[in-house]
Formats: structure tokens, sequence, C-alpha cells
């Protein structure tokens, strides 16, 4: 009953710091003042969203990690990257997409089981687990970027360049933390696969093949993304796309699968 009141809490907050966002957007506001009041309920729904998580995760037989309980877990790290990134970033209006999105992954972590109890892992497992999660997490707010990017780019190009567009950083810092975001979350998807063939007996086996070939379809999609930045400049659109069908894959393997073993085929 507590976990469902805290995370029922968690949800509003969480909406209630998406709203306060896009006032602030909307009303043009640019202080750290306001900025930080419409993260506060964002940080407290962070906390009450962990403790539920935590609950949900650690159960006497293992780690509890369905479909649902993933996607909690997934979310509540990409909004706690972000709230950290803001520290130094104009990153909050990303939250606007986030928070109603970690929330929507609460409410579905509080109605649906789908129970995906581990053994007892070894320090190693837990390495890769962890940098999988970080790596997904980065991308997964890349990917908000790009979609923020996208209407930026539509308005400008339509030369309707007022409104919450003034309130948005230059088009080229927003490219630039997006590619700041592709990189360092390439790098933890690296580490992800490499950590996964040694320390997995077998990355290919059958419960694994298709998370294992969609997330090294979507490392080459941001390989390329980084290959092509770096050898011609892509920006843009082409940036965009390659960012968006990345992340499409990277979502696939994470929790297509799981999907459809723990929610359809249970």
């Amino acid at each position: 009953m507590h976990t469902i009141v805290i995370g029922t809490l968690a949800i509003f907050l969480y909406l209630v710091a998406a709203y306060s966002l896009g006032a602030r957007l909307r009303n043009q506001l640019t202080t750290p003042a306001s900025k930080w009041k419409s993260l506060t309920p964002a940080i407290v729904a962070l906390l009450l969203h962990g403790w539920v998580i935590g609950g949900q995760l650690f159960t006497a037989a293992g780690l509890n990690l369905g479909v649902f309980n993933a996607v909690s877990l997934v979310t509540w790290v990409i909004s706690a990257i972000l709230l950290l990134s803001v520290i130094k970033r104009p990153t909050e209006n990303l939250g606007i997409i986030v928070f109603p999105g970690t929330a929507l992954a609460v409410a579905l972590g509080l109605a649906f089981s789908a129970e995906q109890i581990t053994e007892p892992l070894n320090s190693h497992i837990e390495i890769h687990i962890l940098i999988s999660i970080a790596a997904y997490s980065l991308l997964s707010i890349a990917a908000v970027q790009a979609v923020l990017l996208t209407i930026q780019d539509y308005h400008l190009r339509h030369k309707h360049p007022g409104g919450f567009i003034r309130t948005l950083p230059p088009l080229q810092t927003m490219e630039r933390l997006l590619f700041q975001m592709i990189g360092l979350g390439f790098i933890l998807q690296s580490l992800s696969l490499l950590t996964g063939f040694i320390f997995l007996d077998n990355m290919f086996a059958q419960h694994l093949v298709h998370k294992t070939v969609l997330s090294i379809v979507a490392w080459g999609v941001f390989a390329t993304l980084l290959w092509g930045r770096w050898q011609f400049g892509w920006r843009g659109k082409t940036a965009i796309r390659w960012t968006l069908s990345g992340f499409v894959f990277l979502a696939l393997a994470y929790f297509g699968s799981k999907t459809v073993l723990e929610v359809i085929l249970n």
C-alpha cells in the first residue's frame, strides 16, 4: 500500500515538473531561479521513484528484472542523468518529454507485473548490467534531444523563430550537445557489448540472440553516425535520422524481446 501511495506521488510530481517546464518555456523564462523552481518537483519525484524501484527490484528470491521493472529503472536513470546534466548544460527542456515518460513507467510498474528473477549475480555481470543501463539511458536522452532538435530545425526553416524557440540554445549548441551525448553513450555501449562477450557464457544463446544482434546493429548505426560527423560533418536532418534509427534498434534490443517473452508469451 505504501508503495502505491509513494509511487502515485512520484507520478504526480514528475507531471508537475513537466508542466512547469512547459509553462516556463511558453513564458520565455530563462533565469536559473525559474529553472530550479520547475525542477524541484522532479528531484523529489526521483527520490520517491528510487524508493519504489528499490522495493520492486530487490526480492528475497533475487533481482527482479522483469520488463516493467527494467523500464522503470531505465527511466529513473534517464531522469537522474538529466537532472545532473542541467547543472552545467542547458538540457532542462528535455524534461518536458522525459518526465511524463518516467511517470508512465512508474505507473506501469505499479499496475502490472512481469517477473524475471535472476540468479545471484557476480560482480562481473553486475558491471555489465550497470554499463548497459547507463548506455541505454544516455542514448535515450540523445534521442529526446534529437526530437527537440527536429522541432527547432522545423521552426527555423519555416521562419518561425518566435515563441519557445527563443528560449532554446542556438541550433549549433543543441547539435553539439546531441553529439556529446551520442559520443559518451557510444563508448558505454561499446563497453556493454565488450563486457557481455567477456562475462556471459554465450551472447548468441537462444534467449539472448535477438538482443545481441539488435544491439550490434544499433552500435553500427551510432558508429556510422559518429564517423559521418567526423568525416563529412553530418548534421541537421541527417544526424537526427541516424540518431532516431539507432535508438529504435537499441529499444528493440533492450525491451522488445523482454516484452515478447515476459508479457506476450508469459
